[in-house]
Order: C-alpha cells, then sequence, then structure tokens
C-alpha cells in the first residue's frame, strides 16, 4: 500500500476512504466523482457559508423573540392521533436529570439501575392496562409499531399468507410506513370498509381468507369512536389463523375493556399521550403481545432479578435487534433511545396514579359528548356524525363548506381539522376544555 492509500483525511481512521478505495467503488458504480452521487438542486446546495452574521446572546434572544412572536396564537382542538394532553413539570425535572440525559442505552446494568426500573416500570403498566403479558421499551411511534406487529404476523403465522388488513379510515401516513415496512417481506396491505366509523364486520368477513396473516383495528378509530365489536373482530382473525392487532393508547386503555379479554394478540399504539404533550410527529410507539411471541417481539425487554447478594436488580434481558445479535435472527433494528421518551411516558403514568389516569380517561369521555350536543344545537351544524361512543374527538358536519368553516374559526383564535366537503372534526382535553365556551360561540358565527 503507497503513503497515498493511507491517507485518512477524508474518512475516519476506523472507516478509511483512501483515494484507491474511493475510486474502486466509483468506478463499481459508473460514476466518476463522489458529487456524481448526489442530485442536490442548486437552490438548497450549501455554498460554504451560512449567512448567519454574527451577534451577542442578549441580540440573539431579541430577534428570535421577535420571529417565535410571529406564530399565529390559535386554541388548537385538533387531534387525529395527536393529543395535547398537560404533562405536569415532574416530568421535565426528571427526566431532566443529567443521568437519564446522557444515557444513550442501558447495556450496563451495574450504572444503570434507575433507568433500567423506570423502563421496567413502564413495561409493567403497559402490560396492566392492555392484559397481555409482554411490553417492550419501545417503538418510534404507532406507525412503525404497526409495521412491527405485521412482521411479527408473518413470522408466527403458521401457514402461508400475504394480506394485511386495515381500516379504510386509517390515517394515511400510518399506511405509509406500513406498507414501506412489509414490502420486503412480500405482505401487500388492503383495506375493509367502515359501517358508522366501526369495523363493517360483514365486509370484512367477506374479505378475510386463509391468505391473511393480520387483521388490525382501531379503538378509539381515528375519528373518536370506540370499536364496538373488537371480540368479534379477533374471532375472526383467529378463525382463519391470523393475529388480530388493536390500536389504542395508554389513556384510553385505561377506561376500555382489557385488549387481551376481547382476544387482542397484539396491541399498538401512541403511548406519548402520557410524558410527551403534542409534538406533532414525533411519538413513541406502544407495543404488546402475549408471551408466546416473546422471542419475536421488536427492540428491547427489561428485567428484573438478583444481584450477588440477592438485592433486587434490573438488566435487558433480551434484545433483539440486529445490533445485538446476528443479522439473520433480528426481528427489528428499531429501539434505539426512544427509551428517553418511554420514561417520561412512566413518569406521567406514576405521577396521576391509577385514580388519576381514570378520571382524566373519564373527562375525556365526557367533553366531547358535551360540546357535540353544544354544537349540535347549532343552525346548520350536526354533531356528533357517528353514532357511537366518543374519546376525546368527533365529527360533526356543516352545512356550509367545511374548509370556509375552519378558516373562518381560525380567525376567530380556533384550530379544527376540515376532513371532508362538509364534515369538521373537533378533539377535547384538558388543555382546552376550558374554551369550550368561546369555541361554541364562535362556530355560531361560522356556521351561518
Amino acid at each position: 500500500m503507497s503513503s497515498q492509500d493511507t491517507d485518512t483525511d477524508r474518512g475516519s481512521p476506523f472507516a478509511p476512504h483512501t483515494p484507491s478505495s474511493t475510486t474502486a467503488m466509483l468506478e463499481a458504480v459508473g460514476a466518476e466523482s463522489v458529487e456524481d452521487l448526489f442530485d442536490i438542486p442548486d437552490s438548497v446546495r450549501f455554498d460554504g457559508a451560512f449567512g448567519i452574521d454574527p451577534r451577542g446572546e442578549r441580540e440573539l434572544r431579541t430577534e428570535l423573540r421577535h420571529l417565535l412572536g410571529r406564530n399565529d396564537d390559535l386554541v388548537e382542538f385538533l387531534g387525529r392521533g395527536h393529543y395535547d394532553h398537560y404533562v405536569p413539570s415532574l416530568v421535565d425535572h426528571l427526566a431532566d436529570r443529567s443521568e437519564f440525559l446522557t444515557s444513550y442505552t442501558q447495556y450496563q446494568p451495574e450504572i444503570t439501575q434507575g433507568f433500567l426500573q423506570v423502563l421496567f416500570e413502564y413495561q409493567s403498566l403497559l402490560v396492566e392496562l392492555t392484559g397481555l403479558e409482554i411490553a417492550n421499551c419501545s417503538m418510534y411511534d404507532a406507525a412503525t409499531a404497526l409495521g412491527e406487529a405485521a412482521t411479527l404476523a408473518d413470522r408466527v403465522r403458521g401457514t402461508d399468507g400475504h394480506r394485511v388488513l386495515v381500516p379504510d379510515l386509517l390515517r394515511e401516513e400510518r399506511r405509509s410506513v406500513l406498507e414501506n415496512y412489509v414490502e420486503g417481506a412480500g405482505l401487500a396491505v388492503e383495506s375493509y370498509p367502515h359501517d358508522d366509523a366501526n369495523a363493517d364486520l360483514a365486509a370484512l368477513e367477506e374479505a378475510v381468507d386463509e391468505d391473511c396473516v393480520m387483521i388490525y383495528a382501531e379503538s378509539p378509530t381515528v375519528r373518536g369512536t370506540i370499536e364496538e365489536r373488537s371480540d368479534e373482530l379477533a374471532e375472526l382473525a383467529h378463525a382463519n389463523d391470523a393475529l388480530f392487532v388493536l390500536g389504542s393508547d395508554p389513556v384510553a386503555l385505561s377506561v376500555l375493556e382489557k385488549p387481551a379479554k376481547v382476544g387482542a394478540d397484539v396491541v399498538i399504539g401512541d403511548a406519548a399521550t402520557l410524558g410527551l404533550g403534542t409534538s406533532y410527529g414525533m411519538g413513541l410507539g406502544l407495543f404488546a403481545t402475549r408471551e408466546e411471541y416473546v422471542r419475536q417481539i421488536p427492540g428491547r425487554l427489561v428485567g428484573a432479578s438478583t444481584d450477588g447478594a440477592g438485592r433486587r436488580a434490573y438488566t435487558l434481558t433480551l434484545q433483539t435487534r440486529e445490533q445485538h445479535i446476528r443479522r439473520e435472527r433480528a426481528t427489528s433494528n428499531i429501539c434505539t433511545n426512544q427509551a428517553w421518551v418511554a420514561l417520561r411516558t412512566a413518569i406521567h403514568a406514576a405521577s396521576l396514579g391509577p385514580s388519576g389516569l381514570v378520571d382524566l380517561a373519564r373527562d375525556c369521555l365526557e367533553w366531547p359528548t358535551e360540546l357535540a350536543e353544544r354544537l349540535d344545537s347549532i343552525d346548520g351544524v350536526g354533531a356528533p356524525v357517528h353514532d357511537r361512543h366518543h374519546f376525546r374527538e368527533f365529527v360533526a358536519r356543516t352545512d356550509q363548506p367545511a374548509p370556509a368553516v375552519a378558516a373562518d374559526l381560525e380567525a376567530k383564535g380556533f384550530a379544527v381539522h376540515a376532513i371532508d366537503d362538509h364534515l369538521v372534526q373537533l378533539c377535547v382535553t384538558e388543555t382546552n376544555a376550558d374554551r369550550i365556551e368561546a369555541l361554541v360561540t364562535a362556530f355560531r358565527e361560522a356556521a351561518r
């Protein structure tokens, strides 16, 4: 090797890209230069300067305050998968401790007992809420948890099959992630229709066959309705040797019948309804399943044992991602440092306690009922559209075009979803329940 080949200034000394190796790789792909591998438009290509003038702390704070002041100050009645619950300051104070913030993965149990215990409690919380024996810690979000559930179903199913059935009301973003996940596994995602925002059982019976590996349903659904026939959906799935996967969240699960009792094999969802607040994209994937599938769960599992002195101790007892075991045996490469968000969820849940969590859930049943009744009394508005029990949110019909109603409400300081030409969706939690009266007043004017 020449002295030129030992030059590592273009890469890492542990993974060097020497001129000769770079040339060999470019020749293999038919490119003349590294730049040819990238198609970056001139409008966004870095020209060597950021164009940011240096300034002092006071000047910078003033500029940022003016910049952030340009944001619209809206009271949000938005939901459809992202829910704003009040996160106690206790969560921030504890989660911001340096031993939590600077921890990557809890590989060394002798120095991470506190973090491991919190993750164990997080798993225990999900086990209690779902009735299933195994919960991991944790997934990126509900969409990736759904993708992992589909690949798990494909691995554990006794016979061949390639169809995954999901409700036609499933959010586009969540379905897109699912389709991306299962493409490599040779699975196909297909929709089944809804009946008043619940699963259309009759249509599903016609659609399901022995080629189906999984049936997915949600409760609450994306429109806030409670699925009333989960047990029948589970029976239908099992009759065709398919897994039944149910989507939910920790707050809703505190008052709904435990998924294990209705026959769910896997429960997925967004656990960040506790501990994170509205983040408009980021979440925390909930994933729980039956003990018989423990070797198939993605990610990691914290277990309790005893140390050499006989004291209770915690450790990572199962690690099934490819960083930990041979690639061909790995179930997933997910679960990096999502543990910190799981920690926040565990702290929030513990601060509420069992009764506090149930009280919050009951409020989420009562508030949308109250708001729907108020809106239904307005001429030109019908609410709720679906004759179901609702959790947090509901859909209302407007005689006026829904986008125009939503725009008028926005001008009055309120944000709602316009989901169809004449349908709007509203979500109520403890963070906006005190503005129901003002919203109703604004809605009365917008609906004229």
